[in-house]
């Protein structure tokens, strides 16, 4: 009798070791799972920052570089913004007064090369930048800063 009373006691044992090992797993995975979901809307947060994507921006460059010698209005030098209204270019910022007199249209064969716009929204050059501007409330939706 002692001995089977060990038996069911080794069992047990056992057993209740196995169960509390796969718990522990599955706490790793929710707190894994946890970790990935709230990296992945962060991702996504940052991606919602920026209409344009990595290979828009790369187009972008070449068509600069294509058109270095030749840039239209609001790519060229002189339309260089001073350093306080360069500041005041920010995405889901309203476009201040003071901008909205430099805003040129985009190129047409740069607009090729770029995403189609939201509704309401065009692709425009503003002092050696490419904006993505909502044109009914003049919300800059993205910017891409050319390195001049």
């Amino acid at each position: 009798m002692r001995l089977k009373t060990c038996l069911y006691l080794f069992v047990a044992a056992v057993f209740a070791l196995g169960c509390a090992q796969g718990f522990a797993q599955d706490d790793r995975r929710d707190h894994d799972r946890d970790r990935e979901e709230f990296h992945g809307d962060h991702d996504r947060d940052h991606d919602r920052d920026h209409f344009y994507r990595d290979h828009d921006r790369d187009a972008m460059r070449g068509w600069y570089a294509d058109h270095h010698d030749h840039l239209p209005m609001g790519l060229r030098d002189g339309d260089r913004l001073p350093p306080e209204l360069e500041r005041r270019l920010v995405v889901r910022e309203t476009l201040p007064l003071e901008l909205r007199a430099r805003v040129f249209p985009c190129p047409e064969d740069l607009e090729h090369r770029l995403p189609p716009p939201p509704p309401d929204c065009a692709h425009v050059l503003i002092g050696g930048h490419i904006v993505l501007l909502n044109r009914a409330n003049f919300q800059v939706v993205d910017v891409l800063h050319f390195e001049l």
